[in-house]
């Protein structure tokens, strides 16, 4: 069949525009072809069992579509056991991509496809399908033993629940096993590229390219080539099915985001992954051996993961036994002269709080990345939160200042490790990275950098007596200050003449020996403090264009639902300012100034009022929070009609 790319308008959907603005799809009519409809935006979302492959589905249809050229935000949601019960809903594994061809922040608020491969997906799914949306189900799985699982007394592809939307049953499982029965594979062993066959429908149904997926396949199973093959044909079957069945009588086209992007060579990037890359960049930047102390947790192990792939570039990695060892290797590391790094999560954090305030005692350049999930305890392992930042200020015994940097999308994972490294290298200080699951996970494009976009991070190690005594002997204080950063030396163990004794017990000011001494340890605490206060950070910059008297003020992911939401209120003709913190220890110099410009300060956050605690007391601001806590990302039409409600609130 042929194919054409339609002119005429005739509305069938709504997307979002980079200025908020609301436009309809394109299409023509046509008898005796398949339509091809233009879209500007789309958001699909695939779902089914743990083991049905929805991640996999998913990154590779983000991975061809980053390819082709779209503007994209993923968010992948899946349960925390290992195997959940099969077809029951806290085994539903989702993963939802929202693509355009214009500049977007977010994954989408509600889906425009649901691809639900068995009865626990679609209800699990449902309630966040608008109607008239297309919904792709697995007829096979709905048995009446599946349906019982779930709770459903008849099957809702018959008793009209779904006659609201676009529905599309197909036999996915029958199609795939009829597809490979060439292969010499079990029935099960066949069944289990139906993922692939879904995949290779919405690909056609989007017109994604799919040599990449080929390749992907050919390399992931090249010591089975057997199932190489038939996962291609599968993913190959699942193209000609949308191009032969009559049953998708429309594709859609979605043209490459070329006025998005500045000029330059992207990738698609998940926030670890950019993290990781970060983290390699600052070492090379510092010139120092990159070293991780970590003990695998989620959603942070992925770091650990990609970091043992680069030994070439000087990155040592250790997964020791527990938290506390992890975080102990790292920071003698770091007294070794290593850019120093542990990974974990809040439960870990939690562990490590007692050596991250020797680090403190010691003085030494420590990252510690926290990469954020819902809590108490073990809480939501494989969900977000951002509800760890009063952990980070406070969760250490004494007076233990460390500063805080937090990422605002995946892609920023990357200037954030590198703010973070020179912070920690400059000022000789443990640092906080705060970033979450939504961040880890998520991914976007990401425009590679050049290598002299990248700041210098080299370090002076010291070499020799830095102090004089009254008698003339020179010597060397460990303790002897900076005068504008207040950072101690770094002296590499070895180095002759530089001995010195470390511990936590406190250090007397200069030669770091131990003292008890009251106005000691009262000059000593604060001077740490002082280092913290004055590290340099840029001034906090407010977009207001009209003139606002609302302010939105932000942290961490909640960047991208919050400026989708300020998008549509402009369009709609209200003003309201917004800005965003990198920042959160110390706070940018201008903060208090910027917030007592305006009547109203709204903070949303997900967690129940962390930053605009710290807000109120730092500034003596009525600051208004937004709060949520349910594990997931804030939707822009969620905050667009709470911040709507906060300017109009008199």
């Amino acid at each position: 069949m042929t194919s054409r790319v339609s002119s005429a308008t005739g509305q069938t959907g709504q997307a979002e525009q980079a200025d908020g603005t609301v436009v309809g799809e394109q299409r023509r009519p046509d008898a005796t072809a398949k339509d091809v409809r233009r879209l500007d935006r789309v958001i699909i979302r695939f779902a089914g069992d743990s083991g049905d492959g929805m991640q996999l589905t998913g990154d590779r249809f983000t991975s061809e579509t980053a390819s082709f050229g779209n503007d994209l935000s993923t968010l992948p949601n899946f349960p925390a056991e290992i195997r959940a019960p099969a077809g029951t809903l806290p085994g539903v594994s989702s993963f939802q991509l929202h693509f355009a061809d214009h500049d977007i922040l977010t994954p989408g608020d509600a889906p425009n496809v649901l691809v639900a491969m068995n009865p626990a997906a679609l209800k699990a799914n449902i309630a966040d399908v608008p109607r008239g949306a297309q919904i792709i189900v697995n007829t096979d799985e709905f048995t009446p033993r599946a349906l019982q699982k779930v709770g459903y007394a008849a099957s809702p592809l018959e008793d009209g629940s779904l006659d609201g939307y676009q529905l599309h049953p197909v036999p996915l499982t029958t199609l795939t096993v009829e597809a490979l029965k060439e292969f010499d594979l079990t029935r099960k062993e066949a069944e289990r590229s139906k993922n692939m066959f879904a995949l290779g429908l919405l690909s056609w149904m989007y017109h994604r390219p799919t040599d990449g997926t080929e390749k992907f396949l050919q390399t992931k199973f090249a010591r089975k080539p057997d199932i190489a093959a038939a996962n291609i044909a599968a993913f190959r079957a699942g193209w000609n099915f949308g191009e032969t069945t009559e049953d998708f009588a429309v594709s859609y086209e979605v043209a490459p985001a070329a006025k998005a992007f500045p000029v330059g060579t992207y990738r698609n990037i998940s926030g670890n992954l950019a993290l990781a890359y970060g983290l390699i960049a600052a070492s090379r930047q510092a010139d120092l051996p990159l070293f991780l102390g970590s003990y695998p947790i989620t959603p942070a192990s992925d770091i650990l993961h990609e970091l043992s792939r680069h030994k070439n570039f000087g990155v040592r990695t250790f997964q020791a036994e527990d938290e506390i060892a992890g975080i102990g290797a790292a920071l003698g590391a770091a007294f070794g002269g290593s850019l120093a790094v542990t990974t974990t999560s809040g439960p870990g954090v939690a562990l490590k709080s007692e050596t991250i305030g020797l680090a403190v005692s010691l003085e030494l350049p420590l990252l510690i990345v926290d990469i954020q999930r819902g809590g108490p305890s073990t809480g939501l392992p494989t969900k977000t939160e951002q509800a760890d930042l009063l952990q980070a200020m406070y969760g250490r015994n004494g007076e233990a200042p460390v500063p805080i940097v937090a990422p605002c999308t995946p892609a920023d994972c990357f200037d954030a490790a590198l703010e973070a490294a020179r912070i920690a290298l400059t000022y000789r200080t443990p640092v906080f990275l705060l970033s979450d699951g939504y961040l880890a996970n998520g991914s976007e494009p990401w425009r590679i950098p050049e290598q002299d976009e990248l700041p210098d991070l080299r370090v002076q190690f010291a070499s020799g007596p830095n102090h004089t005594l009254d008698d003339g002997t020179e010597v060397f204080w460990p303790y002897k200050r900076d005068p504008h950063t207040l950072a101690r030396p770094w002296a590499i163990p070895g180095t002759p003449g530089l001995e010195h004794r470390i511990g936590g017990i406190e250090k007397q000011d200069g030669t770091g020996n131990i003292s008890y001494d009251p106005a000691n340890h009262d000059l000593m605490v604060r001077t740490r403090q002082a280092k913290t206060d004055g590290i340099d950070v840029p001034d906090l910059r407010v977009d207001d264009p009209d003139g606002a008297r609302t302010l939105v003020l932000g942290w961490g992911s909640t960047y991208g639902p919050i400026t989708a939401a300020v998008r549509r209120l402009r369009a709609a003709g209200e003003a309201i300012a917004q800005a965003h913190l990198r920042h959160l220890n110390p706070f940018p110099g201008n903060l208090g100034e910027v917030l007592r410009a305006y009547d109203k300060v709204v903070v949303p956050e997900m967690n129940l009022g962390q930053l605009a605690t710290l807000i109120r007391a730092r500034h003596l601001v009525d600051a208004h929070s937004y709060n949520q806590v349910n594990g997931m990302p804030f939707k822009a039409e969620q905050l667009a009609t709470a911040l709507k409600e906060a300017i109009h609130d008199h």
